[in-house]
């Protein structure tokens, strides 16, 4: 459905400003082979300080051999995470700053185009995620701590806040851990439990959203390993597994899901060493479609860490590829789990990398995107 309205509208300038795949060459054989497509692209970038970027990056990615352009910038603040809404038509992007707020962006005509800024009501939003009914969009308040539910308008836009749940606590880093910091937000995949995960306060918190009202219910606080500072979930397309990275503990865990309950089990390191005297900061983590393997990002190490999945939903080392830059922020697949995408914030690019159906393993493809700061990749 995205493809077809952005077919017409931002992806049709696109072609138009001349990124469509040149006519092939006459040939002598009767079926020549047609030009690979390319799709859409976002990237999320941070718009402050020295070498920052200018809002977020509009362009393309080729199915054919993952080269990544792009070709406009539509000016927003600090778009550092993004996602698409069920429909296609509208892309959020957090505002993360002090006064943070989440930003809804038209797609449907020949630019995107800001609908309107909402309020996260709270400070620097790191996260965000479209409920599956496509009727809230949740955001996530690292700086204070707090998740949000904005409704969504009939065009797209988001309405003031309909609830705020604010996070208490500490962990015992004093740098990282001196209050709640809500790193992410996302749902289960049947969509009825919310998932916060907190590294300031070693915990995930697991709410129901009444769709009538906008309001969450707490229903379970996990408690993990203190000062283990998780940062990112991600669900097993079976839903009875999931996979946190530790921001702070640089490990993987693995747990069972059930009825909405998160069940931590074994803990391992999300990196085999790093170089003497570094430390790693795990960031993304991601569970490839068919649920065979698991990618995590990893700063300091500065590679994606692949590894495999067991029946039993347990994890096995794969093995480690360099991310091609340094401090790899967000790693993202594209829609057909061809290619693997990785945004490294300091050494300002975005690298590509062929997925190998069979082993999960990674190999580098085309030459790097280089743009300013890129700390979120969407490939469409």
């Amino acid at each position: 459905m995205f493809l077809g309205a952005f077919g017409v509208g931002v992806l049709g300038t696109l072609l138009a400003a001349g990124c469509a795949p040149p006519a092939p060459a006459p040939t002598a054989g009767p079926n020549p082979a047609p030009a690979a497509a390319k799709r859409p692209l976002f990237v999320g970038t941070y718009t402050d300080g020295e070498g920052a970027g200018k809002g977020l990056g509009v362009g393309t990615w080729d199915e054919g051999s993952g080269q990544l352009a792009v070709n406009n910038v539509v000016t927003v603040a600090n778009p550092s995470f993004l996602a698409i809404a069920p429909s296609g038509r509208v892309l959020y992007a957090v505002d993360e700053q002090k006064d943070g707020g989440v930003n809804a962006l038209d797609l449907t005509g020949a630019a995107p185009r800001t609908i309107n800024r909402q309020s996260s009501r709270g400070a620097g939003p790191t996260h965000l995620c479209v409920h599956p009914s496509g009727r809230y969009v949740l955001a996530a308040n690292y700086d204070s701590g707090s998740v949000v539910v904005l409704p969504v308008r009939a065009d797209g836009g988001l309405s003031p806040a309909s609830d705020l749940a604010q996070h208490t606590g500490t962990g015992p880093d004093p740098d990282r851990q001196d209050g709640p910091h809500a790193h992410q937000i996302l749902p289960d995949p049947t969509g009825a439990t919310l998932h916060a995960v907190d590294l300031g306060t070693d915990s995930i918190y697991a709410y129901q959203l009444d769709l009538a009202t906008g309001r969450l219910a707490l229903r379970h606080q996990v408690r993990l390993r203190p000062g283990s500072g998780p940062r990112h979930l991600a669900f097993h397309p079976n839903g009875r597994f999931a996979y946190l990275a530790t921001e702070l503990g640089n490990t993987v865990i693995s747990c069972g899901y059930a009825d909405g309950l998160l069940t931590p089990g074994r803990e391992q390191p999300a990196t085999p060493a790093p170089p003497a005297g570094t430390r790693n900061y795990p960031a993304e983590i991601l569970v490839s479609a068919d649920g065979r393997f698991v990618y995590v990002s990893n700063r300091g190490a500065d590679n994606v860490v692949v590894f495999s999945v067991g029946a039993d939903g347990e994890l096995t080392l794969v093995g480690a590829t360099s991310c091609g830059g340094s401090y790899p922020r967000h790693i993202g697949l594209d829609p057909t789990g061809a290619y693997l995408f990785s945004a490294n914030q300091k050494s300002n690019t975005v690298t590509s990398f062929a997925v190998d159906r069979a082993s999960g393993g990674l190999s580098p493809v085309a030459a790097p995107l280089v743009t300013p700061m890129p700390v979120c990749t969407l490939a469409l």
